[in-house]
């Protein structure tokens, strides 16, 4: 069974979270608002970033992986993080833009 629901589609007992894209003064802002707002759709379906088994993650300039988005991320995903893909992309204003796969606890 399918239903809507804000930032994403849940099938099952899989949550899939819409590119989330935030503007922000800087890169790291950026990537941490993204990161907040997909945590709080998350929440708002009884899972957290504990429960994520998949992230793709569109950046502006790849190399950013590195520079900024890398250290950020093992503060989101200290253990066990999700299976994640990088991607290089035109994606308007936005320096980086953050889709997700979560599994849905219950």
């Amino acid at each position: 069974m399918r239903r809507n629901v804000t930032g994403g589609v849940i099938h099952g007992q899989v949550f899939y979270l819409s590119g989330m894209c935030c503007e922000a003064p800087t890169l790291e802002a950026e990537v941490r608002q993204n990161l907040d707002e997909l945590g709080k759709r998350m929440a708002a379906v009884g899972a957290s970033f504990k429960d994520v088994l998949t992230a793709t993650v569109y950046l502006r300039d790849l190399c950013d992986r590195e520079r900024t988005l890398n250290a950020i991320w093992k503060e989101y995903f200290p253990e066990n993080p999700p299976a994640r893909t990088c991607v290089e992309a035109g994606i308007g204003k936005c320096r980086c833009e953050i889709t997700l796969t979560v599994a849905v606890p219950g």
